[in-house]
């Protein structure tokens, strides 16, 4: 298995602990990872991407120019990412973030409302493992127990208690994707 992907949004929708909570879980399973992040100085409100390599074999470099999987949350992701997606590959999407939908009939496209879902269960601050889980769904990258316990690893002590809404926010997009 080798897999290429980019996760992009605006700062502070978790685009980057996305990528790290995914990473890390892999990780766990005993794959070779590369997680890049990408963000400008504004980080909340601003552009921010990852790279993320999930490979059976060595990761040679984590610099890419194509991607056989994008999660892209915000329009200005989608017209920046979309072309650069392999021909076969696959596109996730939030709604609430796109107004353009995607145009590419050589790629599978997903939509999720992770937004709308992350609201209307009151947990704002989930709406990246809603992402996640519509992830996981259309391409089982890891096991969601992994991505438990990798949670359990790398979120702060004060956070810890989360856990529970984030196991339900990543079933919730597992259920929600299209």
């Amino acid at each position: 298995m080798n897999q290429e992907i980019i996760i992009s949004g605006f700062g502070g929708q978790g685009v980057l602990s996305l990528g790290k909570i995914l990473a890390y879980a892999a990780m766990t399973e005993g794959r070779e990872v590369s997680w890049m992040p990408s963000y400008g100085p504004e980080q909340r409100g601003g552009t921010a991407n990852v790279t993320v390599i999930i490979s059976d074999a060595p990761v040679a470099s984590p610099v890419l120019s194509s991607y056989d999987i994008a999660v892209l949350l915000n329009q200005p992701s989608l017209e920046k990412f979309e072309r650069k997606i392999k021909k076969g590959g696959i596109l996730i999407y939030d709604g609430y973030g796109i107004s353009s939908p995607p145009a590419r009939e050589d790629i599978s496209v997903y939509r999720i409302d992770a937004m709308e879902a992350a609201l209307s269960m009151n947990l704002q601050k989930t709406f990246n493992m809603v992402v996640l889980g519509g992830l996981l769904k259309a391409v089982p990258l890891v096991n969601v127990e992994s991505v438990l316990d990798s949670l359990r690893k790398t979120l702060p002590a004060r956070h810890l208690g989360l856990i529970p809404q984030n196991e339900a926010a990543i079933l919730k997009g597992m259920e929600l994707l299209r």
